[in-house]
């Protein structure tokens, strides 16, 4: 049996950043009170007519040009037809043959990508809740904005499919599009995959869900091509389903024999107009969208010679990098302001259970900190006490030195008494350095740091220790 090539396809439904549902004006967010935000349009009550939300759309028209799609001016909803409890009207307003958005692409982070079939706009149905009680239905989030990106079948390996999904939530969630939080249900990514011979057609292929995260799509997926394949070897054939990754047992289940596009009975949805998007939202999409992730991580190599760590780190908010420029904007080194934000301002953002704005901490004020450090006026350790005076009280960098006494002493005068006195209290670390052991200046220099609370110039202790001691 020759080698056997796996084929993929995504299918990723992303919740849109509006307030609102999308044909209706109730509003929508995550973790209310079961079915406290629905509307009589989401029960599929008589009467009620569904209107397009602009939000939504000028949403979906953002993401379609970050993803390098075609926006097309006029495109139409059609009513999927299915019968399932978080459904009430029995059928879904989607897009079929006539979507927003044709093509487009998603960068796989190593210089390829992964074209996109189509990128259309549907409402969200409710969520089932299964308790040994019965199963209960929540319908607030029936009606919720989405759009569904689907790749072509053009992916060859799991972990490109990991790949293809980091760098999609980073387009997105950079350009404002969706928080594409998965424990959250804002992003839920269905998987497409088929095994052939290279070069010739696709083989059957089978859908697996209930794929709750990045890791999860790549070892369900490398487990589905390790079925498929002993399948075929043993002389089976694959039978085109609907399958369940159970993450416990790490594997795949059947759930349903997989439907057809004729199944759903689409046809056009006769309460609403075709969908007009006209020039004038277009331009006002791309002048939001703003600059994208691979253009800022080139930047920040060329103008600041960031290494690839730090652009990386930077990039995980927009909101992060943004604040990282102003600090640097505001006069300091970028190296050294990407080291303070990693090291020290992202980790009391999150201790404050907040993002950077939370910290009450202008950019400028870091950028002072940073200049009073880099003059030489205060210590690495004074700097760090400095820091969290400031995110407590407020004020001006040096204003907090002043306040706290903690300007660097480099004057070797006002150091040579500390040096004597760390001499003499600590006589074995003396003699273990004029005998030779460098080592033991450790003990000698922390002496003399912790009389001073750390103000002292380690350069400058480091030097008159030596001198004293003949090392």
């Amino acid at each position: 049996m020759s080698a056997l090539l796996p084929t993929i396809g995504l299918e990723v439904h992303v919740q849109l950043g509006a307030v609102t549902k999308l044909f209706s004006a109730v509003a929508y967010a995550a973790g209310a009170e079961p079915n406290a935000r629905v509307a009589a349009l989401d029960l599929g009550l008589p009467g009620m007519l569904p209107v397009a939300n602009a939000t939504a759309v000028g949403l979906a028209v953002r993401a379609a040009l970050a993803l390098d799609g075609d926006v097309q001016r006029t495109s139409r909803f059609a009513r999927k037809h299915y019968f399932y409890p978080d459904l009430p009207k029995g059928y879904q307003i989607s897009q079929y043959e006539e979507p927003f958005c044709r093509g487009g692409r998603v960068p796989l982070g190593d210089g390829r990508s992964c074209a996109l079939q189509r990128i259309h706009l549907e409402e969200d149905a409710g969520k089932l809740v299964h308790t040994d009680a019965g199963t209960l239905i929540d319908l607030n989030r029936a009606g919720a904005p989405l759009i569904e990106i689907v790749s072509r079948p053009e992916l060859h390996a799991a972990a490109d499919a990991h790949a293809f999904l980091v760098q999609l939530r980073a387009i997105l969630r950079f350009c404002g599009v969706s928080d594409c939080d998965m424990e959250l249900g804002s992003l839920r990514c269905d998987a497409n995959i088929s095994l052939a011979a290279a070069g010739a057609p696709l083989g059957t292929k089978v859908e697996i869900k209930n794929l709750n995260s990045f890791k999860m799509v790549q070892r369900a997926l490398e487990y589905e091509e390790r079925r498929q394949t002993a399948v075929l070897a043993a002389g089976g054939r694959i039978e085109q389903e609907t399958r369940l990754w159970q993450d416990e047992a790490a594997e795949t289940r059947s759930m349903r024999s997989k439907e057809f596009a004729e199944d759903y009975r689409y046809f056009p949805d006769p309460d609403l107009p075709p969908l007009g998007i006209d020039d004038a939202m277009v331009r006002e999409q791309r002048r939001l969208l703003g600059e994208l992730p691979d253009a800022r991580r080139r930047r920040y190599v060329r103008d600041f010679g960031l290494p690839a760590y730090d652009v990386e780190q930077l990039l995980h908010e927009r909101a992060t990098g943004d604040w990282f420029e102003r600090v640097v904007a505001a006069g300091a080194e970028p190296k050294a302001a990407s080291n303070w934000i990693m090291s020290d301002v992202l980790p009391a953002a999150r201790a404050r259970g907040g993002d950077l704005t939370a910290l009450g901490l202008p950019p400028a004020t870091l950028a002072e900190l940073l200049r009073e450090l880099d003059q030489g006026r205060l210590t690495q350790n004074s700097a760090r006490q400095v820091f969290a005076h400031l995110l407590q009280h407020g004020g001006t960098a040096r204003a907090a030195v002043d306040a706290m006494g903690l300007r660097r002493i480099a004057d070797a005068a006002a150091l040579q008494p500390l040096v004597d006195a760390a001499i003499a209290a600590l006589p074995e670390a003396a003699a273990a350095v004029r005998a030779g052991r460098d080592k033991a200046l450790d003990a000698l220099k922390g002496h003399v740091m912790r009389s001073t609370r750390g103000q002292a110039d380690p350069l400058v202790v480091d030097r008159l220790l030596r001198a004293r001691l003949g090392s």
